[in-house]
């Protein structure tokens, strides 16, 4: 599972797929395929050919928020949805949190205390089997100025591939 912020207001609002349409998904479909997670390395569409692989991309707020700030309203609003993801997915593993926001939306949902620091690379490792990795958000702000290079991308990713096929 990956979790983001919301659907951007250009990106998924407009194409009806998480993290499409945006500069945001093209780093991160290029990581997922580059992972092996995604068949191709783009997301132009919701009717591109893009499938993803033991994967879902996913968000803990469900609309566009102005500034990217969404309240403890809309946050609230959208628990219900987020929380019925995690139900669906019964297989599920590894949890990647793209950005704070993510982060805390996830620890929120599986009830972590004390939640350790947010952190590019932090890795979470839960009683569960479930492990958090956490990524810096793949957003412009992070992309243009340096502050997540593809590179620390990949890494994440390619270590949420090792742990998804370690078996007990």
């Amino acid at each position: 599972m990956v979790v983001g912020l919301a659907p951007a207001a250009h990106g998924a609002n407009r194409t009806g797929r998480m993290f499409t349409g945006d500069r945001s998904g093209d780093w991160l479909y290029r990581a997922m395929y580059r992972a092996g997670f995604a068949n191709q390395p783009e997301s132009i569409d919701k009717h591109d050919g893009l499938e993803l692989t033991n994967a879902w991309v996913t968000s803990p707020v469900k609309c566009a928020p102005p500034a990217n700030k969404p309240t403890p309203d809309e946050r609230a609003a959208c628990r219900p949805f987020f929380d019925r993801e995690f139900e669906y997915l019964t297989d599920l593993r590894v949890v990647i949190a793209l950005g704070g926001i993510g982060y805390q939306a996830v620890a929120q949902h599986l009830d972590i205390r004390p939640r350790p620091k947010f952190g590019h690379g932090v890795e979470v490792p839960l009683d569960s089997g479930l492990t958090i990795l956490c990524s810096y958000h793949v957003s412009q702000q992070n992309t243009f100025t340096g502050r997540l290079t593809e590179e620390m991308l990949d890494a994440v990713f390619s270590r949420a591939r090792v742990l998804t096929q370690t078996t007990d």
